[in-house]
């Protein structure tokens, strides 16, 4: 603690000496009858030019940081809505990337071209309908083309799926600094669950008097989805806000004390196939928690394992239901 203050106090001391000698400088300069405030036309145009060179590296900056990690900004995705997400992804950077080139090209080229000379004058411009309908008009045709698209599949992922077609309910609880999953029975519903029922092993709040309840099959650890098969998700927190996050099928939806939030998705490829694709014997997809909860959130996480639904169905039987484990 006392090398943080010396340092700090060091510190503020330079910063204290240079701003010193700065001021002694002009001073000395304006005694001499100098305006130090005055700057000629040969310093404009040097910081025209370096403007100019900085343009350069900037984009060389930009150029590597795009061969050095560009292929690290999302993993492959493994859900049927998540090939739409990618694409608009990759849509909003056709149309980012070249106007953020011309957009900098311009400003820095306008820096250099019009730096400023004695004897220039600047061209006094109030107003232009036509500019502003099409500085208005280009930006919003734009992002009304993205929100569209975004909303599609928005609606893909948040329309419940119909309880009458083959489908996966599962049930995502969240808590400092742990997950928890649970499994609708053979009856296909979810028995009730609140916080005032934790006791015990029953870590999620099940209540043991609801017979829909009964053949629900609790998971720690991991939960595993049948692949090609939607599955419905519901998300509870016991404690504080979490966000269930899962990269690799582009989906993340906040758990909410209190409430009952969800989603659903397809899963497309297993975590067999997954091992392959990324030449990583040890890959898992995971679920992550995207809320900073604690000082063990970046711990809190769950294993998903995406199988056959053959696989997926004898996992499924060997597991104990909620009521052989009370």
């Amino acid at each position: 603690m006392m090398m943080v203050i010396l340092v700090g106090v060091t510190v503020l001391l330079i910063a204290i000496s240079v701003a010193q000698i700065l001021k002694i400088a002009e001073l000395n300069a304006i005694s001499k009858g100098s305006n130090v405030y005055e700057i000629s036309d040969k310093e404009n145009k040097l910081q025209g030019t370096l403007m100019m060179v900085f343009l350069l590296f900037y984009f060389g900056f930009f150029a590597w940081q795009y061969y050095k990690w560009g292929d690290l900004m999302l993993p492959v995705s493994a859900s049927e809505h998540g090939v739409g997400i990618d694409k608009l992804m990759n849509i909003t950077w056709l149309l980012i990337i070249p106007v953020f080139i011309i957009t900098h090209i311009l400003l820095f080229w306008f820096a250099y071209k019009y730096a400023y000379k004695k004897n220039n004058k600047a061209e006094y411009f109030s107003h232009s309908n036509k500019l502003e309908l099409i500085w208005t008009l280009v930006p919003s045709l734009a992002l009304t083309v993205l929100i569209l698209y975004g909303l599609n599949n928005w609606n893909k992922i948040m329309t419940p799926v119909n309880p009458e077609e083959e489908h996966v309910l599962l049930e995502v609880v969240g808590q400092q600094f742990s997950w928890g999953a649970r499994y609708a029975g053979k009856d296909g519903k979810l028995g009730r669950a609140h916080v005032n029922y934790i006791e015990g092993t029953n870590f999620m709040g099940i209540d043991a008097s609801d017979k829909n309840a009964d053949d629900d099959v609790v998971v720690k650890g991991e939960f595993h989805i049948p692949v090609n098969v939607p599955v419905q998700f519901v998300f509870r927190s016991n404690d504080i806000i979490h966000s269930a996050y899962m990269p690799h099928f582009r989906a993340q939806m906040n758990c909410v004390p209190g409430m009952k939030t969800q989603f659903n998705f397809v899963p497309t490829i297993t975590t067999k196939e997954m091992k392959k694709i990324t030449n990583n014997e040890n890959f898992e997809y995971i679920l992550l928690c995207n809320k900073i909860c604690g000082a063990a959130h970046y711990n809190m996480q769950m294993n998903i394992v995406v199988e056959s639904k053959e696989d997926y169905e004898k996992w499924l039987a060997s597991q104990k239901t909620f009521k052989e484990n009370i």
